[in-house]
């Protein structure tokens, strides 16, 4: 047998010390990597809910204000006597209430701040809708109303909306 140096073959042994250990941090980085991977699944849901949340509200808020533009124009219509119209309209969108308001010369997107409007606000979501109204034959109050039934009235000269409930 030689003693050359370069024959010689190392050997690398371990003991079950050491694959006890290599067992245990799999598990260690195996439960971390997991825990981190569900807490970005539960944030990136949570923000694509208020995003969905918001969106539901918008479309909700349009649909309401077109109805209730219809009935305002409908109102003015008739300017020259008195009338009042109740319209049942729904109290909450996505879940949180809302307040309409009828304006003049409404500065919004879309408008050119000469043009009647009927402004939505959502109370829970962070969105507002404006819905162009034209009105020709009598002024209009600037009011507003929460969500819900809807008086909309004119005494022959101003056009006003209220609460109905």
């Amino acid at each position: 047998m030689s003693s050359d140096p370069s024959s010689t073959t190392h050997t690398l042994e371990r003991s079950d010390a050491d694959r006890a250990m290599s067992i245990a941090v799999t598990h260690v980085l195996t439960i971390g990597i997991t825990t981190i991977l569900i807490a970005l699944l539960l944030t990136s849901a949570g923000g694509l809910l208020d995003t969905e949340t918001d969106r539901s509200a918008e479309h909700s808020l349009e649909t309401i204000g077109e109805r209730i533009a219809g009935e305002i124009e409908s109102v003015d219509r008739l300017g020259d006597d008195t009338v009042t119209i109740r319209a049942p309209h729904p109290r909450t969108v996505a879940n949180s209430g809302y307040t309409v308001e009828v304006a003049e010369n409404c500065e919004a997107p879309l408008l050119d701040g000469e043009t009647d409007c009927v402004k939505l606000t959502s109370n829970g979501a962070d969105t507002v809708v404006y819905v162009p109204v034209v009105v020709t034959e009598v002024e209009i109050d600037e009011s507003s109303a929460p969500g819900g039934t809807i008086e909309i009235s004119t005494d022959g000269s101003t056009l006003t909306i209220d609460g109905g409930n």
